[in-house]
């Protein structure tokens, strides 16, 4: 017999509950509809799902997220690098422990290159008229990010090859869930003709109507919940598969009676888990991005110092909001510092570095707006320093109290963003990174302010 096969997909929702009330009425309604006419219906999450930037997510480290899949009735999940590497190791180990779906994360290991019992490589589904539905799942490769908190990763090619020829011959369709990005996702369906669906995320992309790639078919729903991924797989006797993919805009979804309700709520659990004191303020410190102020000369000090480094660089934008005198809590410091951006020092020779403060010197990075590589802000901002002075009359650059020497090597303490965007190409380019993990810099800066 013929059977069909209905499948909902998100990915890159990134903790944008604005859109949630809609997508979990519209999955929970799909879901019931289906099971009740006898048919087969999947729901999958290609991860970044939890982003820490939201204070419900911070507040619960992403076990209310976990909640809010298992409400919406979730089938399977994979993680993306939201989960996998902004959060401590411990939080992540026991993030899933409530879950009532499957997380599938092939290339997920602890250091001994055991898989946490959490984190399947694989699973197979059986429908009701007995055809087997294989899923596995793969993460993006940030192999020394995921080492510096203690976890393993396979690379993900390899890792698939693995799943996939241990799944030969045993299903009658393959899915897999991957947040490695478009051009990896490409990949896949060169490489492994044999896989029928692949389910994409990390780079955002959107297909209206699927992509046809080789014998694979492949679908993307955007970022931020914008979109709700829908494929249908007909499935016949001896004959080829039939995969259409389309997609459906949250916002033209009915809205749930208390659906504004539900979206402060998210905010409201976030700020009671995180009202915690950090340390009282005598007065109130505030900030400008287009100019030098205290908490952005503040944050670069106490960087600098986190660090060890030999002069400090970043940017004012990442402070979004002052800190009023008084009492300053975890939630004060997370709506100031949302970003899950860890610092880092970067070994740059003098002649580097001194391109790299020249170039940081240009005005135009005040109202550059930036989205992504952690960044959760609005602008660039201007430049702030720390053990740096640019005597502009006499064409100087100072570190600490030299001349800077262009055959020196010197530790600069900055932000993990410049290390992977293309702002700095002698920054991304350095040999030598250090990355602090699992501090974000709103850490670094509670323990500034808890200081004498």
């Amino acid at each position: 017999m013929n059977e069909k096969i209905h499948i909902y997909h998100t990915n890159d929702i990134h903790s944008h509950f604005e859109n949630w009330p809609r997508i979990q009425a519209f999955l929970k309604d799909r879901k019931a509809s289906h099971e009740a006419a006898g048919e087969e219906v999947f729901i999958f999450d290609i991860g970044d799902f939890a982003d820490r930037w939201h204070p419900f997510t911070e507040g619960t480290m992403g076990k209310g997220n976990v909640k809010l899949l298992n409400e919406a009735g979730y089938t399977a999940v994979t993680i993306g690098n939201n989960e996998g590497i902004t959060l401590p190791h411990r939080d992540l180990n026991e993030m899933y422990e409530e879950a009532e779906f499957d997380v599938i994360a092939a290339n997920l290991y602890f250091p001994d290159y055991k898989k946490p019992d959490w984190a399947l490589p694989y699973r197979i589904y059986e429908t009701k008229q007995g055809r087997k539905i294989a899923v596995t799942g793969i993460t993006t490769y940030y192999q020394k990010l995921y080492e510096l908190l203690e976890w393993k990763l396979s690379e993900p090619f390899t890792e698939l090859e693995i799943q996939l020829n241990r799944l030969k011959e045993k299903t009658d369709m393959i899915i897999v869930l991957s947040h490695l990005g478009i051009h990896d996702d490409e990949k896949i369906a060169e490489l492994f003709p044999q896989v029928d669906l692949i389910l994409g995320g990390h780079t955002h992309h959107l297909f209206p109507e699927g992509k046809a790639a080789g014998r694979s078919m492949m679908a993307a729903a955007g970022r931020y919940g914008e979109y709700i991924g829908y494929v249908t797989a007909l499935l016949k006797k001896n004959a080829p598969k039939q995969i259409q993919a389309t997609i459906y805009g949250t916002a033209s979804l009915p809205r749930p009676i208390n659906e504004q309700q539900q979206i402060i709520s998210f905010d409201q659990i976030g700020k009671k888990q995180l009202d915690i004191e950090i340390t009282t303020i005598k007065e109130t410190l505030d900030f400008a991005w287009d100019k030098p102020s205290q908490l952005p000369a503040l944050l670069c000090e106490a960087l600098h110092e986190w660090c060890n480094a030999d002069c400090s660089l970043i940017n004012s934008g990442l402070v979004l909001k002052s800190l009023t005198k008084g009492r300053v809590t975890k939630y004060d410091l997370h709506q100031m510092l949302p970003h899950p951006i860890n610092p880092c020092t970067v070994e740059l020779s003098g002649a580097e570095l001194k391109e790299v403060l020249l170039h940081a010197q240009d005005a135009s990075w005040v109202n550059l707006e930036l989205k992504g590589l952690g960044f959760r802000g609005q602008v660039m901002g201007a430049f702030i320093f720390h053990g740096i002075i640019i005597d502009k009359s006499h064409h100087e650059i100072y570190i600490g109290e030299e001349p800077i020497n262009p055959d020196k090597i010197y530790k600069l303490g900055t932000t993990d963003m410049f290390t992977f965007g293309k702002f700095f190409p002698e920054i991304r380019r350095s040999r030598v990174k250090h990355y602090y993990m699992p501090e974000f810099l709103r850490d670094i800066m509670a323990w500034k302010l808890r200081q004498p």
